[in-house]
């Protein structure tokens, strides 16, 4: 397995699908990596060179945020959201949908499960 940016990226399938396994690179992303590091989009993983992987990982490393500075980025853009007040903080703080979608019948990921009065769960025999 080739390891780039601190991912194993899987060796039995093409280089353009196995570079989306690292956070913050799709699919077109990865074609662009591909086109720079001037390799083929057809090569498998494992038939990489010791030297496109090393040109494919500094490709990646000089010009793409990805992994954690990628994660910690999008996490200090939501707190950033929250402590001005904007609506979209709002939601996040709320813990409902953020892109305008409706919360009268959907929503059951973001809000969680239903309580109702009537409705019983299922006792859990231990």
């Amino acid at each position: 397995m080739a390891r780039i940016v601190g991912i194993d990226i899987p060796d039995n399938k093409h280089i353009e699908i196995s570079l989306t396994y690292i956070f913050g690179i799709g699919r077109s992303t990865a074609k662009v990596i591909c086109k720079k590091a001037s390799v083929p989009l057809g090569t498998r993983t494992r038939d990489l060179t010791e030297e496109q992987t090393v040109h494919i990982r500094d490709i990646i490393e000089n010009e793409f945020k990805v992994e954690g500075a990628l994660r910690s980025e999008v996490t200090m853009n939501i707190k950033r959201l929250m402590e001005i007040g904007s609506y979209r903080g709002m939601r996040h703080k709320m813990g409902l949908p953020v892109r305008c979608q409706r919360t009268h019948t959907n929503a059951r990921t973001r809000k969680g499960p239903r309580n109702r009065p009537g409705a019983k769960r299922k006792k859990t025999t231990a």
